[in-house]
């Protein structure tokens, strides 16, 4: 049991962890005071948490470290975590957790706004933040008291794009696009790959005998690795970018000279969309059409997201895009049906009649 003793005109409390006697203060002049910290920091000792002067010295870099070796440790997308942890940084860096308040997560996201800033970026922004919380929680000792904890509640994502290409749109582009692009796009249409995936792609990945391409877990979003197999397109473009290389370099698609990877081509891409009628249009748009056109082909959705890897069915079902080609042919399929619903109908009321007419 602790004690409670008065020291100047303050009440102290003295408690015991481990054999290690402990000093608090209560910043009061009233014992009834220092008493309720004093079962505060028991309770806290009971369920093998440091006392909450511990929890005080802990600070958001502190957890975002965490963070950090919880994605690596685990091949979970670590380049997408520190892309989200730079935003909350920009807030939070150096504030101590017990200082991070509801007003706090609420200007956060006002300020997000301001920035023009998706719900759906802020919400995985925040998933990070409330992981990290957690991730402090479980530590042993505890780092974070999730008594203390803001509430976090999640966005509502409605600004869900619609983009893809139909199958003639894709072939206009790919006519317009610069040369050396061509391959690179038409490998994402079809794999429904990430562009950082298919521009990082390198000869190693590649089986060329067998016709795949291979993800190894630390080079994907989710974590896990995937391999795709081609079809005889894309196993005789790869044939062809193998055979026209002129340096020994490590990647699949190069840029314009031929000297690295291809990386930046917003110009070029927005370019080639303009001149093929399709403006607007996101290189992302591709991934969302592959997923679209594989389960069209009919290829089961479980493979078709092992594939594009997709890890959740939400994410998947939001790609699986319904276009005007679609509604206008569901349109036509009911009409269809009410015609021959009705020709049926008309024909039994015929029969019916005669039926009648012969009794009568």
């Amino acid at each position: 049991m602790g004690t409670i003793y008065l020291r100047g005109k303050t009440y102290w409390v003295k408690y015991s962890q481990n054999g290690k006697f402990l000093f608090e203060s209560s910043k009061s002049n009233l014992k009834s005071v220092a008493r309720e910290l004093l079962i505060k920091r028991e309770g806290e000792i009971q369920k093998g948490a440091l006392p909450g002067i511990h929890f005080d010295k802990v600070g958001f870099d502190e957890l975002a470290e965490d963070f950090l070796w919880d994605r690596q440790v685990n091949n979970r997308g670590v380049a997408e975590a520190k892309k989200r942890l730079a935003h909350l940084e920009a807030r939070f860096k150096g504030v101590l957790v017990t200082r991070i308040t509801d007003t706090d997560i609420r200007r956060y996201i006002q300020g997000r706004h301001a920035e023009r800033a998706a719900n759906a970026t802020i919400n995985r922004e925040l998933s990070a933040l409330k992981r990290m919380f957690n991730l402090g929680a479980k530590k042993r000792p505890p780092k974070v008291d999730m008594a203390q904890v803001p509430h976090i509640e999640m966005l509502k994502e409605d600004n869900v794009r619609k983009g893809f290409l139909e199958h003639g749109q894709y072939l206009a582009l790919l006519d317009v696009l610069p040369e050396h692009l061509k391959s690179l796009v038409s490998f994402a249409y079809k794999t429904g790959w990430r562009k950082e995936e298919v521009c990082g792609l390198k000869w190693r990945q590649i089986d060329r005998e067998q016709g795949t391409a291979r993800l190894e877990p630390g080079m994907t979003k989710n974590g896990k690795g995937r391999t795709v197999y081609f079809d005889d397109d894309l196993g005789a473009m790869i044939q062809s970018q193998w055979k026209k290389r002129e340096k020994i370099l490590p990647y699949v698609f190069l840029n314009a000279k031929g000297t690295d990877r291809v990386k930046g081509f917003r110009k070029a891409w927005m370019s080639a969309c303009k001149a093929a009628g399709i403006s607007g249009r996101l290189f992302h748009d591709l991934r969302r059409s592959a997923v679209r056109n594989m389960v069209r082909s009919g290829i089961p959705e479980n493979t078709a997201m092992k594939i594009s890897g997709h890890e959740t069915r939400s994410v998947f079902d939001r790609y699986d895009i319904v276009s005007d080609a679609d509604l206008k042919e569901a349109a036509q399929r009911q009409a269809e049906f009410f015609e021959r619903v009705t020709k049926s109908v008309t024909i039994a009321q015929i029969h019916e009649k005669r039926a009648s007419q012969e009794n009568g």
